[in-house]
């Protein structure tokens, strides 16, 4: 009987320890993921910037070729 019992509690204890472990685990791997997606986040963002900015570039080319075909 009481090997049954010492066996219960190594079962039950080894049980809370993965369970513990498994929640700090998925924290840590949330935190990441949430980091990551910020970073995304912010590279999307510098790409639509960067994108308007060779848009605004190519009319202000346009402009300036036209300005020199007026004068010259």
């Amino acid at each position: 009987m009481e090997s049954v019992f010492a066996a219960a509690v190594t079962g039950v204890l080894t049980l809370v320890g993965v369970l513990v472990s498994n929640s700090r685990s998925k924290a840590v791997l949330e935190l990441k993921i949430d980091t990551l997606s910020e970073r995304v986040r912010q590279h999307n963002e510098v790409i639509s910037r960067t994108y308007k900015l060779e848009q605004d570039m190519a009319v202000a080319r346009n402009d300036i070729e036209t300005l020199y075909r007026k004068v010259g």
